[in-house]
């Protein structure tokens, strides 16, 4: 079987207004170029949203210093549902979303200054990085990280660069994260309680966290710009909590998915059934998403924490002129020159 993954794509997050969510996410992780920006209907996530066709409104938004982008999308058929509490450590599901950043105390400065939720002082996690999270308006979770690996200039805080994903039990998990998702090196595998999360709603738990990356850099189109990235598994030494998304469809508010960037889609599709995660959507051909096209599947991880896919057929480069890529015609296991990348800067939004 041949697949490759280039690195994380975007991290969904369901919220009430596009618009409004957008101008925060520029102004405190410098998402400020859209990918696309498409009104429309999402009839092949019925699964997930009661059996029943809803409109939405989304855009796909990059940071161009490096990282995955966020995916801001917003029902536009129903209101969306929050949870039924916050969601807090050792609940199931995604929990944080992690932010690179060239300094972490230049960008605990600057949130700080947006006026930012800051929760608690950088701190030291099991790894020895220091790191501090943050929550957004909307009552979503970050964790804004160092980095040392960049597209363009380092940034004060640049794109995605990893999750925190909750689990009931991490050995069930790392099928699915290490031997198809290519997670397969342990920073740090660690038991007890952490000061690093003592600002966090349940942060004063006994956990076990295991921090995972990947040996070999990434490969594909969009590698330079995704770059490295982590996934960080919680568990719980407790009973679990419920999941995040429980009693909700997806697209309501909160992060819905972690996403990635993927050629070769139907061996990737053997490895996931392989792995006892099998396609629970897959839209089989290329699937429009404004001036951008694709193809795009899902899976479950086993407490049902949602894992996109996306095999890119079509990315505009200057939409302006009506100018896009064929992916399709390209090296899966080649990047793209960096101008071209950087093109896509033209559509940036202040």
């Amino acid at each position: 079987m041949s697949y490759t993954i280039s690195g994380i794509q975007q991290l969904g997050i369901g919220v009430r207004d596009v618009a409004d969510a957008w101008r925060w996410y520029r102004a405190a992780f410098g998402m400020d170029v859209p990918v696309f920006q498409d009104e429309a209907e999402a009839p092949l996530m019925t699964r997930y949203t009661g059996n029943a066709v809803h409109s939405r409104n989304a855009v796909l938004a990059l940071n161009l210093s490096g990282g995955a982008g966020f995916e801001i999308w917003q029902f536009t058929s129903r209101d969306p549902e929050p949870p039924a509490r916050a969601p807090r450590l050792g609940d199931r599901g995604i929990l944080a979303g992690v932010m690179k950043s060239r300094d972490v105390d230049a960008a605990f400065a600057a949130l700080s200054d947006l006026n930012a939720d800051v929760l608690g002082d950088p701190t030291e996690g099991p790894d020895g990085a220091r790191r501090f999270f943050v929550r957004d308006p909307y009552g979503n979770l970050f964790q804004i990280a160092p980095a040392s690996e960049w597209f363009g200039r380092p940034a004060v805080v640049g794109g995605v660069a990893g999750a925190i994903v909750g689990s009931s039990d991490i050995e069930r998990a790392m099928p699915l994260y290490r031997d198809v998702l290519g997670y397969d090196t342990v920073l740090s595998d660690s038991r007890g309680v952490f000061a690093d999360l003592a600002p966090l709603d349940g942060g004063d738990g006994e956990y076990r966290r295991v921090l995972l990356t990947h040996a070999k850099p990434r490969v594909g189109p969009f590698s330079k710009l995704m770059g490295t990235s982590t996934i960080e598994l919680v568990q719980p030494l407790s009973p679990a909590g419920p999941a995040v998304f429980d009693g909700r469809f997806w697209g309501d508010l909160g992060f819905i998915h972690l996403c990635f960037d993927v050629r070769g889609m139907n061996d990737l599709a053997a490895a996931c059934a392989h792995a006892g995660h099998a396609f629970t959507v897959d839209s089989g051909q290329s699937f429009g998403m404004g001036s951008a096209a694709g193809r795009f599947s899902y899976v479950e991880d086993p407490d049902a924490t949602l894992i996109e896919f996306v095999e890119t057929h079509r990315v505009p480069i200057m939409k302006r002129l009506g100018l896009s890529l064929d992916l399709t015609r390209r090296p899966a296991d080649t990047s793209l020159p960096a101008w071209m990348i950087r093109m896509l800067g033209l559509a940036r939004v202040r």
